[in-house]
């Protein structure tokens, strides 16, 4: 389909849906598929709109790591104790859910409770961290923790909270899709869905009306960065976050007095192999940390960000999977033992393919495992990533070039994810989300309780001593005595190199001026604005948002 014709589809789609009303509307693409499914369970990890979170159930706090400061949404404040202990959180006074009915002390102690119930449901394991959740008085939850933890509120915001009155009757919370939410946000309210745009309006018992001065969201269904590329270029979208090839050129010259973006360091891209995937055979390969350094010293990241990313991401060569974004927690005895394993080497590659045993057994002119089990390694990617489509074309180049059996698969984004959660796959590429710290990358990637929850933990990799380690980080003050354990991660990580970090990508943000004013920018940088479901701080730019008197 040419871009023409994606223009035209995308404006007709935006027509169709027009409300009938002058209502504000902000029009959104903040995620990609082939059709809209009817989903808003903000627990559901795989196939609920990326609107749910945020929008539909407000967090207790965000932490504005532009800003460095907390901005509390639910919650007016929390007290961790002395002892690090327990933690106590005090909820605004006069909340309401978006029918009407009182949320209070009650909804926040249930949803903990819930999360115990049903496992499923907890993306962050944080009921493994809680001892109980005590009611005070209507406001005010106590959380008492199983061991010290000095980061904890990180965790317990990172959950939503769920009314009980709605929830308590949900006899299958993991499959419930909860197509006509009941929620806590500014926008909790289905007003139009079609499998090609919906609509998500005005909470009526907001509690923060009076910064809301948008009525509605509407997302047209985009399948990929193309169609949204095409939206944006002529100007049908207000927001977006979407790759965008050459953007100075196919979408700000469009229109340089508002088409706008804004691009800062975020996310660690890195290759991912499965540690327990169904092929005995690849499992056999993928599990040694011989073949996964060969594999690492085979990509070529700096033509993956040259040409499959434009030059906009940051080249991240750190075995320890820090690099740049975390660089003042840094290791300098990583890059000394382990960071030639890092880089672009084919020779030292393929040399140490072959000291390890993993060389043509059967004449056919691929790598086999030593014992002589043939390696067939499907690189899948979602459908409509062409980014990260062409940077897999790119590293295959390379690892085929060294007699490996590689090929690239791309089903739809939710079955991608699916196959991540469950370790059902061979070779990926993965997005893990920046984070104040270096504390929260490695517990998101490598806590087993969060095995088969998250995709973020999909190589499934297992170290005992990195648990321990991440649990005793939780329980000091001392910031030396932080350093110290986080130099030991660093080394652990290097050395077994679980993932094979590629790059940090910028975090992809477009806007429209034409519309709307209030966007976060270089020159505003109020909090970042990505309006991605793994960015929370999106709920700040959304009250930000002023429409343009017309």
């Amino acid at each position: 389909m040419n871009k023409t014709l994606l223009a035209a589809t995308s404006a007709a789609i935006l027509a169709m849906a027009a409300p009938a009303s002058a209502q504000v509307v902000v029009t959104v693409s903040s995620e990609q598929t082939t059709t809209w499914v009817r989903n808003f369970n903000p627990f559901n990890q795989t196939s609920a709109r990326a609107t749910t979170k945020d929008f539909i159930y407000e967090p207790l706090a965000i932490f504005n790591r532009l800003k460095n400061q907390t901005e509390f949404r639910l919650a007016e404040s929390f007290e961790l104790a002395d002892d690090l202990k327990s933690i106590t959180f005090v909820l605004r006074d006069g909340l309401k859910w978006s029918d009407g009915e009182p949320l209070t002390a009650d909804d926040v102690v249930f949803t903990y409770g819930y999360l115990k119930q049903f496992q499923a449901l907890d993306f962050n394991s944080v009921s493994a961290l809680l001892d109980s959740v005590e009611k005070i008085d209507e406001r005010t939850v106590r959380f008492n923790l199983l061991q010290p933890n000095s980061l904890i509120a990180n965790t317990i915001v990172g959950m939503p909270i769920v009314p009980e009155h709605v929830w308590a009757e949900i006899t299958d919370p993991v499959t419930f899709t909860n197509e006509t939410p009941v929620g806590s946000g500014p926008l909790t309210e289905i007003s139009r869905f079609t499998p090609q745009v919906y609509e998500q309006c005005r909470n009526p018992n907001y509690w923060d009306a009076e910064s809301l001065k948008v009525d509605c969201i509407r997302l047209p269904q985009l399948a990929d960065n193309p169609q949204v590329l095409a939206a944006l270029a002529d100007g049908t979208l207000d927001w977006a976050t979407s790759f965008i090839p050459d953007i100075d050129n196919t979408f700000v010259a469009k229109d340089p007095e508002h088409n706008k973006y804004w691009f800062n360091p975020s996310s660690l891209v890195s290759f991912q192999l499965s540690m327990i995937t169904p092929d005995e055979n690849n499992r056999k390969a993928f599990t040694d940390v011989n073949f996964r350094r060969a594999l690492s010293m085979l990509i070529d990241r700096q033509t993956i960000v040259d040409i499959a990313g434009y030059g906009y991401p940051l080249i991240n060569e750190d075995p320890s999977m820090l690099g740049e974004l975390y660089k003042a927690f840094a290791n300098p005895e990583v890059q000394v033992q382990f960071g030639q394993f890092g880089k672009f080497d084919p020779e030292a590659a393929t040399a140490l393919l072959d000291q390890s045993g993993y060389v043509d057994k059967n004449g056919d002119g691929m790598r086999d495992n030593p014992d002589g089990t043939p390696i067939a390694i499907d690189i899948e990617i979602p459908n409509g990533w062409t980014d990260w489509i062409d940077a897999v074309q790119i590293a295959m180049e390379s690892l085929q070039g060294a007699g490996l059996n590689v090929k690239m698969s791309t089903p739809e984004e939710s079955v991608w994810s699916a196959d991540l959660i469950a370790g059902k796959y061979s070779m990926t590429l993965n997005a893990l989300a920046s984070a104040a710290h270096p504390y929260f990358p490695y517990i998101r990637s490598f806590n087993p309780e969060d095995f088969g929850k998250s995709r973020f933990t999909a190589p499934h990799w297992e170290n005992a001593e990195v648990m321990d380690l991440l649990g005793q980080y939780t329980q000091i003050k001392d910031p030396a005595q932080q350093q110290e354990i986080m130099n030991k991660l660093q080394m652990i990580v290097a050395e077994a190199m679980p993932v094979i970090p590629v790059y940090n990508s910028p975090a992809f943000y477009q806007y429209s001026t034409r519309r709307f004013t209030g966007w976060a920018s270089a020159e505003n940088p109020i909090v970042s604005p990505v309006v991605s479901n793994a960015n929370p701080g999106r709920l700040i730019q959304l009250l930000a948002l002023r429409p343009v008197q017309q």
